[in-house]
Parts: C-alpha cells; structure tokens; sequence
C-alpha cells in the first residue's frame, strides 16, 4: 500500500510508537500518512520520520470509520476456525501481512473451564526478539481471542526457542512480500488436541 494523502489528526489521538512499543499521544492538527490499514488498526508516518500505531477504536481521528469486518464478532459456540479467523485479524504494523500466515504463532490450544467456558492458551514469537512491538501484538491476540464467545481466559507466551524464521511463513505470505517460494515453507498446526 503506498501512503495516503497527508491527514491531519482532528482530535488528540493515543498511538504506539513502531518499532519501540512505546505508548504516547499525537496531539490534534498532527500530520500523518496511513501507510497500512489492517484488521481495524493503522500504521501512520509523520513528516518528522516516526511511525506509529492508531488502534481501531482511534480511527475516527484519521477521519476514516472501521470496517465492519473488524468490529463483528462471531456468535455461536467457539469453534477452532472462530480462534483461527481471530488471530489472522492480528498484523505486524511494519508487515502487512497477519501473524498466522507470517508464521509467529506456533500453538494454540482451547481448554473446557466450568459451566461451558474456555481458555484459549496461544504460543508465539516475534520476526526478531529485540521487538519492542511484542507486547502490542500480545494484548492484540489477547483482546482480540477474549471477544469470542464462551472464552473466559487467553494466556498469550511470547517465546523464542525455536527462533522465527522466514521458512515458516505460508506460501500466501511469501507471496505478498514477494519472497521466493523455492524456499520451502514450513506447515504446522496451530492448533493442539482439546484437553
């Protein structure tokens, strides 16, 4: 995606400096470029060179409204493909491609709790442990799994043993970023037997 047309912030907004992680505010009359707009959140440049994060629920200060896709929940009882369609609504803000087919998620297992709820716990890395943007992408996963129905608790573990690397990104992602697809991709289950 190239960047927009310069937008100026109608309103002080709350923004996530990329690649830090660190949490501040861009005041009203701010200058941005929406370079990527992915699962309801944007990642925005400044004249001054920084980048930032604007979460979903800020989108009114760009001036534009979410799409509907990332504000609907699904109903119904929770299904793997419910926790799989949820964390694929998950982006790197520097990547714009989600965190299930960029490969840092690698387990995720649903627990029955009492009186029908359940616990999601999810394993995932980072694309370089010295990301300061791990802990943003944790409450994204967190927020995002706790929204579905009957789920009453998400564990989210950033691990980094075995190390991300390029060979476990699907063949879609490898596509969009235009990698070559001889290097071969790596499947694997995201999801562990139910307990």
């Amino acid at each position: 995606m190239s960047p927009s047309n310069p937008i100026a912030l109608n309103r002080d907004c709350e923004a996530i400096e990329i690649p830090a992680g660190t949490r501040t505010t861009l005041p009203m009359a701010t200058v941005v470029r929406v370079t990527q707009s992915r699962g309801g959140n944007h990642t925005v440049s400044t004249n001054f060179g920084a980048m930032y994060r604007i979460d979903a629920k800020d989108s009114d200060a760009l001036g534009v409204t979410t799409p509907a896709s990332a504000r609907n929940v699904p109903a119904g009882p929770l299904t793997e493909q419910m926790v799989i369609d949820q964390l694929k609504t998950v982006f790197d803000p520097e990547i714009p491609v989600n965190i299930v087919d960029l490969g840092l998620v690698y387990g995720c297992a649903i627990t029955a709790l009492q009186d029908n709820d359940k616990r999601i716990d999810v394993k995932m890395s980072m694309t370089a442990p010295g990301c300061g943007m791990g802990n943003v992408l944790k409450a994204d996963v967190e927020g995002k799994l706790s929204s579905l129905p009957q789920v009453k608790e998400v564990h989210v573990d950033i691990i980094f043993d075995p190390p991300w690397n390029p060979s476990r990104m699907s063949d879609a992602a490898r596509l969009q970023l235009g990698l070559d697809l001889e290097e071969h991709s790596t499947p694997f289950p995201i999801l562990s037997p139910k307990r």
